[in-house]
């Protein structure tokens, strides 16, 4: 009995941990965001003020997806500014490096959204140097757990 609840034990461990993390946040994307992951790429901009946020459509994908990741941004973009972090939290985890920062500074984060010619961008500026390092950390997780639905610029 004790050899059956162990191996049995061990195949359950085997395949819930089978899934990367990029695995995960890709097939859980679809509950967050509109658009297709497959059909799109996450980029992020670190700068000296913060960074930029840019979700494109990849080449090829239509008008479709361009229009739902405006649609997305722009509303993330509105949610961001007044601390909502919910989204991205859902997605990745409320323990994501960085978000906790992010969320107690957001009175002084200044976050824009501007579209692009093939979908959209959040940009994040802040003055100090705690909250920038903090935009930094989230972003470099995000990029992380996206995987090869990201880059860096």
């Amino acid at each position: 009995m004790r050899v059956l609840f162990a191996s049995a034990l061990m195949l359950f461990v085997a395949s819930a941990t089978a899934d990367t993390t990029q695995e995960h946040v890709h097939g859980a994307a679809h509950g967050v965001m509109p658009f297709d992951m497959s059909k799109t790429m996450h980029v992020f901009v670190m700068n000296d003020e913060g960074g930029v946020q840019k979700v494109v459509a990849r080449e090829g994908a239509g008008a479709d997806q361009v229009d739902m990741i405006r649609h997305h941004l722009q509303h993330e973009a509105e949610a961001f500014a007044q601390g909502d972090f919910a989204d991205p939290a859902h997605l990745h985890g409320n323990s994501m490096p960085g978000l906790a920062d992010i969320k107690k500074a957001a009175g002084k984060i200044q976050v824009t959204y501007s579209p692009l010619p093939s979908g959209a961008q959040i940009t994040f500026q802040a003055t100090d140097i705690h909250t920038i390092t903090a935009i930094h950390r989230w972003f470099g997780a995000q990029l992380s757990e996206h995987g090869a639905d990201a880059k860096a610029e």
